[in-house]
């Protein structure tokens, strides 16, 4: 029986996998690094640290950026934030200072828990930002201490130095706290559950809120009606090998997972033998994946040392899979790879059905939660089935804002016929079935290892070089990773001795590993509009047309 949009409003994904501690206290909730931690178990945990976030002064509404690795105090952290009813601000452990700093002055997240490894960016940002707190803790906090003095005897834990001061306090100690002692009082429609952060089109990163039922319908989709049937409440074994800060790993991670009464295996990292030797020691049977990934294990060398039987259901997001991984994938192991597509912005959109037999180009049929229509970008009118258009997606749950960005609401949202329609910059045609084939992206947008990259903000880090006067990103298509990341830069007249290198090393003093360029080339000038707007899509098919006469 599906749920109700009342029933929504009552039941969030946090307070579900409440009700799951209760009907399977001793049941496996999560397995990190060997360790088991039971539905109660967590359940306290998740308590405790929420007791104290509320006697640190952190209240209903406030911001808390979660800036560290898939670990067992990631799913802690956010269930406590959430018991509080703060806002959670989910970033990658491998931003750097340049850009953590933008977001929490951009979010107004007083409080960030990092790992001891990146706590040297958030000592850099502390005296620049409105920070009044960070909670630092390690990969390993949580393990037996005989785990962690082997790990540190065979210096297989990374570790970094952390300045002690009456700011900074060890996210252990927040666990010795008396667990909340009332649950607090939310609206599911106005009150914020996360602000996630996506690439901007004017170079600075977007803030997207995201209400309690927003999230809670998706994930109502995915359990009742793309799993029914087939998720074994209770039974079922989910391997999580995707970040948790993206919305569709947290999603899935709460939907086949706490939601259900389920094992989840947490990877802190996507390392392929790590994840078979996972998959074969506790038989997991659903697994999300990036196209990136499923390539690795098919191309890995020690494939046939695993027993991969166990997994059924096998999903990939992140990009678009190739026909060939499609095809190789069923091939080797009897099952398919399911599709499953969403953004930031309108969360899980669409989901290849397990009852048939996906089809390898396409993304599936949208979730009941979302209405998908596909347009003409410019007059916004429905295209002919059959025909490619942008894809608009709306829901009834979601927020229809970024946080602080007017004039980008503006641009990527847009009301027809009484909606208000998310425009996911992707190109999609619908076939007989109604399911939405993949077309292409916005040459805004380059999918890099399942990570979205936005080419403006890449162009504005290249663009506050003092020697450069133009900047244009494209994606390179790159079999292995979905696309490389190519930076065509002008310099001014006067420059001298800069060369490639030197650009490269000012990204990554200023950008995430996954954003920096692979490599550079250097023009006289770069194609623009009569009205000087940058032609991204014009250098994107010089590149493809150069790859098409290497390969010929």
């Amino acid at each position: 029986m599906k749920t109700s949009g009342d029933a929504l409003e009552k039941e969030l994904t946090f307070t579900r996998f409440d009700r799951m501690s209760e009907l399977y206290p001793d049941r496996t909730a999560v397995l990190y690094l060997g360790e088991e931690f039971s539905y109660a178990r967590l359940r306290e945990l998740s308590e405790r640290f929420a007791g104290s976030l509320s006697d640190m002064g952190i209240e209903k509404g406030d911001r808390v950026m979660i800036y560290i690795s898939n670990c067992i105090q990631w799913v802690i952290a956010f269930l406590g934030i959430q018991k509080i009813g703060a806002v959670i601000v989910p970033v990658s452990p491998i931003y750097t200072s340049f850009e953590i700093e933008y977001m929490i002055k951009d979010s107004g997240a007083e409080t960030v828990i990092c790992l001891d490894t990146n706590f040297c960016y958030v000592k850099e940002v502390f005296d620049r930002t409105e920070l009044k707190r960070a909670i630092v803790t390690n990969l390993v906090d949580l393990l037996p201490f005989w785990k962690r003095y082997l790990g540190v005897l065979f210096d297989k834990i990374p570790n970094g130095k952390v300045d002690r001061d009456s700011r900074v306090h060890s996210f252990r100690s927040f666990l010795r706290h008396p667990p909340m002692k009332s649950q607090v009082e939310l609206d599911p429609l106005n009150d914020l559950s996360y602000i996630l952060y996506t690439g901007g089109t004017t170079g600075f990163p977007k803030g997207v809120p995201g209400n309690h039922i927003g999230m809670t319908s998706y994930v109502n989709d995915v359990t009742e009606d793309v799993a029914a049937g087939h998720l074994k409440e209770g039974e079922d074994v989910y391997i999580a090998v995707n970040p948790l800060f993206h919305i569709m790993a947290l999603g899935l991670f709460m939907a086949l997972g706490l939601n259900k009464g389920n094992a989840t295996l947490l990877m802190p990292a996507p390392q392929v033998d790590a994840i078979m030797e996972t998959v074969q020691r506790h038989k997991a049977r659903w697994l999300l994946g990036v196209p990136a990934l499923y390539r690795m294990i098919l191309e890995n060398d020690r494939l046939d040392r695993y027993d991969l039987g166990s997994l059924t259901y096998c999903y990939c997001g992140g990009d678009v899979l190739p026909v060939e991984v499609f095809n190789r994938w069923k091939e080797l192991f009897g099952v398919p790879i399911y599709q499953v597509y969403g953004s930031t912005e309108a969360g899980h959109v669409t989901y290849s059905r397990i009852d048939g037999d996906p089809k390898a180009n396409t993304i599936g049929l949208p979730l009941e939660s979302r209405e998908c229509i596909v347009v003409d970008p410019e007059t916004l009118e429905p295209v002919p089935p059959g025909e490619s258009g942008e894809l608009l997606v709306t829901s009834p749950y979601t927020v229809k804002e970024y946080w602080n960005k007017p004039e980008e609401t503006e641009q990527s949202y847009v009301e027809i016929d009484g909606k208000i329609f998310y425009r996911m910059s992707d190109f999609v045609s619908q076939d007989t079935d109604g399911q939405l084939v993949y077309v292409e992206r916005s040459a805004d947008i380059i999918k890099h290892k399942g990570y979205r990259v936005s080419a403006s903000e890449v162009e504005a880090v290249l663009q506050d070089h003092p020697t450069v006067i133009g900047a244009c990103v494209v994606g390179v298509p790159d079999a292995k990773v979905g696309e490389r990341v190519k930076a065509i830069v002008v310099l001014k007249e006067d420059a001298r001795g800069v060369g490639g290198t030197d650009l490269i090393k000012w990204c990554r003093e200023r950008l995430a590993s996954y954003k920096v360029p692979g490599y550079i080339e250097f023009r006289d000038m770069l194609p623009k509009s009569k009205v000087g707007k940058l032609l991204r899509r014009e250098i994107r098919d010089e590149e493809r047309r150069r790859i098409s006469k290497e390969k010929k």
